[in-house]
């Protein structure tokens, strides 16, 4: 593709019913818990495994690195060929992903098959962009905002879920509960989703798969605002992880069981609820600016966290104001990706989800690797650093919307 748009075209999306959005955002949760159930089982884990904590944490470290090639490889596809026959073949690579690690009996298998599921883990990212295809612009924010709360449901459900499961049942039944519900996943999308015939017809041939993926670097360069929200969405997603890794890892040291890490994880999924407002504010706002906001929001969640290593009740209210901020973040980031062409948006979408689980693979080793040689005290010090960070560029942000008005 030489020519690149720039504006989203004017013709008018055909409407999807509230139930049918309700429903994508509830696939997208289950379909991305499927990569965080080993969070609070990590110490499990690794126990029956034999290995250490900075060995354990290859695991979603590579889980998130083969997401991300993953992504690289199979997203652009999105705007190429029809997203029910894509869908359908990423979740039964999913089933077979999760199946063979509730089976595993040696780590190796166990490490390789989270990287298989991970590089098929494309739904959660392809499903946004086909679900924003189909509403009017001035719904884009709040659209968006409900199925980010499909993902962070999912996220923060996994940790739920999966740390109530492994302390009662032990680990891998929590595995195959998401066997189970990978499998009504592979039943209800392709009912829900739109049938090659039911799609719009396409004014152009469309790209050949070597033409999408060579399009992806001018894309980068025609749209600097998505690769800035790719990279704050990176660190963002990598103090994510790397928190909720050194939480898994610390909690049970210091006499609490990994149910705790449920218990915690459910009382942050409160975001959930918040995430769709979130999206209704940023439509009001302006998403650069409403960025800034939930940047300082994270900003003073992760300050508190050197005073909650042994106090849960500041480690809930820090992880609250984290995933709050950092969630809320994502949407406004996404708001801005999806507001350009329709025509390219899985596209704009690898791009942002690349940088991100890249950034996310990497902090989900040195996260656990942190905790190892540092302890509490260096998680604390890595969130605050990361933080800053990303409070920086959504203030340097700014600058992408005072260009387009």
């Amino acid at each position: 593709m030489s020519d690149i748009p720039t504006k989203a075209d004017g013709e008018r999306p055909r409407r999807i019913s509230e139930l049918k959005l309700f429903l994508f955002a509830l696939a997208t949760a289950a379909a991305i818990a499927n990569g965080y159930y080993v969070h609070p089982l990590i110490t499990p884990v690794a126990d029956e495994f034999g290995v250490s904590g900075a060995v354990v944490g290859l695991v979603p470290a590579l889980n998130q690195i083969a997401l991300a090639l993953g992504i690289l490889l199979l997203l652009p596809l999105g705007d190429r060929v029809n997203n029910r026959t894509l869908v359908t073949i990423f979740v039964c690579g999913q089933f077979i992903a999760m199946l063979a690690m509730a089976l595993s009996d040696s780590f190796f298998i166990f490490a390789a098959a989270s990287s298989l599921l991970g590089f098929f883990t494309i739904i959660p990212y392809l499903l946004p962009a086909y679900v924003t295809q189909r509403v009017q612009p001035g719904r884009m924010g709040h659209v968006t905002g409900i199925m980010a709360a499909g993902v962070t449901l999912g996220i923060l459900g996994s940790r739920v879920g999966a740390g109530m499961l492994g302390h009662y049942f032990g680990w891998r039944t929590a595995y195959w509960v998401g066997v189970a519900l990978t499998a009504s996943l592979v039943i209800l999308l392709p009912m829900i989703m739109d049938r090659k015939s039911e799609e719009p017809e396409k004014k152009e041939k469309p790209p050949s798969y070597r033409e999408l993926l060579g399009s992806l670097w001018p894309m980068i360069r025609a749209y600097p605002e998505v690769t800035l929200g790719g990279f704050m969405q990176a660190i963002s997603f990598g103090l994510f992880l790397a928190l909720w890794l050194g939480i898994g890892l610390h909690l049970p040291r210091i006499g609490y069981g990994v149910d705790t890490v449920g218990y915690l994880a459910f009382i942050a999924a409160i975001n959930v609820f918040v995430a769709p407002y979130a999206g209704k504010f940023i439509d009001r706002s302006g998403a650069e600016e409403t960025r800034v906001f939930f940047s300082a929001i994270q900003l003073v969640g992760v300050c508190l966290l050197p005073f909650a290593g042994d106090n849960l009740i500041v480690l809930v209210i820090a992880v609250i104001l984290n995933t709050l901020g950092g969630a809320s973040k994502d949407v406004a980031s996404r708001t801005i990706l999806f507001s350009r062409a329709p025509e390219i948006r899985t596209r704009l979408m690898t791009i942002y989800i690349v940088i991100m689980f890249i950034g996310g693979g990497i902090s989900s080793w040195l996260g656990t690797a942190v905790y190892e040689y540092g302890g509490w005290t260096g998680i604390s010090i890595m969130a605050i650093i990361y933080a800053s960070v990303i409070m920086i560029l959504a203030i340097w942000g700014l600058r992408f919307r005072r260009d387009e008005t």
